[in-house]
């Protein structure tokens, strides 16, 4: 072979001595396709629960999540992490976090499509349940940039508590803008929220926290000035705009609201101590942080700081029932995608039955976990103006966020399964979801914590109870096993003196009985049928892909493949 020849043959693409095959039988990317409009049960989510004036707005979202460039995006942005610069060359301090580019696109991709902000500037019947499917849809796309938008998201509902903060803040925080310029949030085109609760010696216990605030000149209460110095553990998305703490004042614990900078341009006085370095949400800076003299403003009464945290504290619970369920889906659909288009066995994957058996599963495990977080947004929706709902709202939105995170990090693990060793590399987004899946059972509440509020809530309003049972009766008579089932969870409920050591038992079957009403109502009988059979009737193993047989399989699997276009 002459000089010559090599050459041209490397100008063409071979690389001598190393072309030894031809590349097939790979599944390839799924890539460019909608993931509103291909999503069949989603859609049908969207029609009965009143959002279709929002379709447009959801098909443009849903054709942005499901792009090549928001997967190239989330990509580097998880291969090139935030970096903490605590000074500059001079030796001044900063304080500062930087981003690649790629996380600030994304950013201002969700932003853009108000997922932020879309129920409380769009008031109107089914405004949460279009916001509960954007958030969905965005968690199959990056969801280290859904942590700055949910708690965006929820800190309009804790503003609200002083009218003159709401009026200040809210039309800068609602903007379907990010801006990510470190300068005071006033003179940004938009802002976002973080939040700095927890501490060392406390977590989940925040009247642990002994960080205090001293009144900053002689006006005490709501809106007024305060000077906080303590720590936090925990300083989600340390460079936001503005950002809600806790501290102890004479009257107790209290809320504050504080700006990321000061109006002359300075940082305010805080000083980051490092970044965390988590197992996921990788994209996304958490930190710890020590306050002197932080300048913040109260918001809300004097002392009763949890108190306004709650409604906050209950739409980012429903957000990470709805995140969990979107990091499913893409889970799902990627493992769909990938014994669809891989071949073994002179067939593909998903035709071999064992194979036909756990995609099945976790696609009922899907669409189960999806019906059950919006009709809860839906719940959230009417809960101004219809006690039900708000009843409804409050025992089942933990229910929902418990039951949707315990079952993110093993669904997960199952859809990795189903790409063998592709899926366990980090070129493969499923790595990716494999680190996140643990994440929302922890934040804002861990399991055991999750599962007291239910019986909290059972015992403090027991109407929640009877409003829990009614909703379930609304499938009374679809199926016998579905009655027998609601049977003995209606007994246990009435045993609330023996709930807490079997809380997490209780609240598993709460979760079954409003996903089967759900499914029974509003999904296909083939569904319906699979979801009856083993999670409530019991013919089902310990891991996904034991379902009986005669379910039919290849209808639920056509049912949850992403549709073309």
């Amino acid at each position: 072979m002459t000089s010559s020849t090599m050459t041209d043959r490397s100008l063409a693409g071979e690389a001598p001595g190393y072309a030894t095959h031809e590349v097939f039988n790979q599944s390839g990317s799924l890539a460019d396709y909608n993931a509103f409009a291909g999503d069949t049960a989603l859609v049908e989510a969207a029609r009965v629960f009143g959002t279709d004036w929002a379709g447009d707005h959801l098909r443009r979202a849903g054709a942005i999540v499901g792009s090549e460039k928001v997967q190239n995006l989330a990509r580097q942005a998880n291969r090139n992490l935030p970096e903490l610069r605590t000074h500059d060359r001079f030796g001044n301090r900063l304080d500062v976090v930087e981003f690649h580019p790629a996380y600030h696109e994304l950013m201002g991709l969700i932003y853009g499509t108000e997922t932020h902000s879309f129920a409380w500037t769009h008031k109107r019947p089914g405004g949460h349940v279009a916001r509960a499917i954007l958030s969905y849809l965005w968690n199959q796309g990056e969801n280290g940039i859904c942590c700055p938008m949910g708690m965006t998201f929820s800190a309009i509902p804790a503003l609200r508590h002083d009218p003159a903060l709401f009026d200040q803040w809210a039309p800068q925080i609602l903007k379907p803008v990010y801006d990510p310029r470190p300068i005071h949030a006033a003179a940004k085109a938009g802002a976002t929220v973080g939040m700095a609760m927890t501490e060392k010696q406390g977590g989940s216990d925040l009247r642990a926290t002994i960080t205090t605030a001293r009144p900053a000149t002689s006006r005490r209460g709501s809106g007024a000035p305060y000077l906080i110095t303590g720590h936090k553990w925990f300083f989600s998305v340390p460079m936001s705009d503005l950002f809600l703490t806790l501290a102890q004042t004479e009257k107790g614990l209290s809320c504050f609201l504080a700006t990321g900078w000061l109006p002359d341009g300075t940082r305010n006085r805080l000083k980051l101590q490092r970044l965390k370095d988590k197992c996921g949400n990788k994209s996304n800076a958490s930190s710890e942080v020590e306050f002197h003299d932080l300048y913040a403003v109260m918001l809300g009464e004097d002392g009763k700081g949890i108190r306004t945290g709650i409604e906050m504290a209950h739409v980012t619970r429903l957000d990470f029932a709805v995140g969990s369920s979107g990091l499913m889906r893409q889970a799902l659909s990627q493992a769909i995608h990938h014994t669809t288009n891989r071949r073994a066995f002179q067939r593909s994957l998903v035709d071999l039955p064992i194979m036909r058996n756990v995609v099945a599963d976790l696609a009922v495990e899907s669409e189960a976990l999806m019906w059950m977080s919006m009709r809860l947004a839906f719940a959230l929706d009417r809960s101004d103006e219809d006690r039900f709902e708000q009843l409804l709202s409050r025992i089942c939105t933990p229910v929902a966020k418990y039951w949707a995170c315990k079952r993110a990090p093993p669904f997960v693990v199952e859809a990795l399964e189903c790409h063998g060793g592709n899926g366990f590399i980090a070129d493969h987004l499923m790595e990716r979801l494999y680190r996140e899946a643990p994440l929302n059972g922890i934040w804002e509440g861990t399991g055991n914590v999750i599962c007291l509020d239910v019986l909290r809530a059972m015992q403090r309003e027991p109407e929640t109870v009877t409003v829990f049972l009614d909703e379930l009766r609304k499938a009374r008579g679809a199926d016998r096993r579905f009655d027998a089932f609601t049977d003995d969870l209606e007994r246990r409920l009435g045993q609330l003196a023996d709930f807490e050591g079997a809380a997490r038992r209780v609240v598993e079957m709460m979760a079954f009985a409003l996903q089967a009403s759900l499914l029974l109502r509003h999904s296909t009988p083939a569904v319906a049928d699979a979801f009856c059979a083993t999670r409530l009737d019991g013919d089902w193993g310990q891991a996904f892909g034991t379902m009986p047989s005669g379910l039919d399989s290849q209808s639920i699997i056509d049912r949850a493949r992403i549709a073309p276009g």
